[in-house]
């Protein structure tokens, strides 16, 4: 289904009649990332699986405004408007945990739950973010002038993603293709407005979060599991499930597990 908030067309899946369970994927990635996961979380949840701008087949504006995270923020608060649904649970892996927690800071009367899989609240120190802009500035120049597939051929084979080497082939053809569904000027402006280094940081607020929060990650993914550890020091209300011998995309490594994980956090 489409739907146009604040004048872009945003492409969303909805499944299922249950409690609205909102979706969100990873830089790269489109609402392509969850459908293994219909038919099981369809059972307990009505999911609302959202291509984040810039991504699938939702509009890719060349405005870099349009791309920042509030601006994001603002666009599923407006999505939950148009859909009547006064509250959600959420769910985000990657870029899609930093907008769900996003979200949830600035809106916590609109989430009950909320699942982070590989995600950070931010940068802390304003030199390391500068930095991180700067790097995030570099590849976006390098998606514009490279291209597509030369830009995919790099970031398939970043650490962060190693260990999805071991996948089988079919899979890492199908995480292949997906990504390269997105467009040019997409990824790029993403990685201008909803960067890790351009985001607000959210560390010193943590504390206010209340809502019932689980966080996700995969053991070899060794920088995301000393944030997650970082955040059970800082969220009140909060579970933390670290995957053996997974990296960075639980949801790809170990989904059965991860479906399962996800599920009884939802239905308790």
């Amino acid at each position: 289904m489409n739907f146009v908030i604040d004048g872009i067309r945003y492409h969303v899946d909805i499944i299922g009649e249950g409690f609205p369970l909102i979706l969100l994927h990873g830089f790269t990635g489109n609402t392509k990332t969850w459908t293994p996961f219909y038919e099981k979380w369809g059972h307990h949840s009505k999911i609302i699986s959202v291509d984040i701008i810039g991504h699938g087949g939702t509009e890719s504006p060349t405005s870099v405004d349009r791309y920042h995270m509030m601006a994001a923020v603002k666009d599923l608060s407006l999505l939950m408007d148009l859909l009547n649904v006064e509250k959600a649970d959420f769910l985000g892996y990657s870029m899609g945990g930093r907008l769900a927690l996003s979200f949830a800071m600035a809106h916590p009367h609109k989430v009950r739950k909320l699942v982070l899989e590989s995600a950070t609240p931010g940068i802390e120190l304003e030199t390391e973010r500068m930095s991180r802009m700067e790097q995030d500035r570099k590849l976006a120049e390098f998606i514009t002038e490279k291209g597509m597939t030369e830009f995919v051929d790099y970031w398939e084979n970043i650490g962060l993603f190693q260990s999805q080497k071991s996948l089988p082939d079919h899979t890492q053809a199908r995480i292949r293709t997906q990504r390269l569904e997105n467009s040019i000027i997409g990824l790029s402006n993403s990685l201008l407005g909803m960067g890790t280094g351009s985001q607000p940081s959210w560390w010193e607020q943590l504390h206010v979060l209340s809502n019932e929060t689980l966080l996700i990650t995969g053991s070899l993914d060794k920088k995301f599991c000393e944030i997650a550890e970082k955040m059970t020091r800082h969220i009140k209300n909060i579970e933390w499930a670290n995957i053996k011998e997974c990296g960075h995309a639980i949801h790809v490594e170990e989904s059965e597990k991860f479906g399962t994980i996800v599920s009884r956090f939802l239905s308790k």
